[in-house]
């Protein structure tokens, strides 16, 4: 069983910047695509970035050119880039990995991420 531990969220002023980190215990080589998801209350959980194996990125339309997400191979992390944070980013953010296109995959525990003056 993956375990996924997220790191980096904090309270941030609107227009700030952040940079989450998802430590995964296997080697990214054993998962068809790592991700990063998204919960506000009262919401449901959302697709903020996922990078599929060979190397495609595909970002929610209200994240596009404001985050950024990369994976270091050596060091078995996935990050997430975030800047010019609005408050409707605030959320729990998740590190998902997938070992198949159409599994739901394992989860990390989250991390709180607050925007707000």
């Amino acid at each position: 069983q993956v375990q996924l531990v997220e790191s980096g969220g904090a309270l941030v002023q609107p227009g700030g910047t952040l940079r989450l980190s998802c430590s995964v215990s296997q080697s990214l080589f054993d998962f068809y695509a790592m991700g990063w998801y998204r919960q506000a209350p009262g919401k449901q959980r959302e697709l903020v970035a996922t990078i599929i194996s060979y190397g495609e990125e595909d970002y929610a339309e209200s994240v596009k050119g404001r985050f950024f997400m990369s994976r270091d191979i050596l060091k078995n992390t996935v990050s997430l880039q975030m800047n010019g944070l609005k408050p409707d980013d605030t959320a729990v953010y998740y590190c998902n990995a997938r070992r198949t296109a159409d599994s739901t995959g394992s989860w990390g525990q989250g991390t709180q991420v607050t925007v707000s003056s």
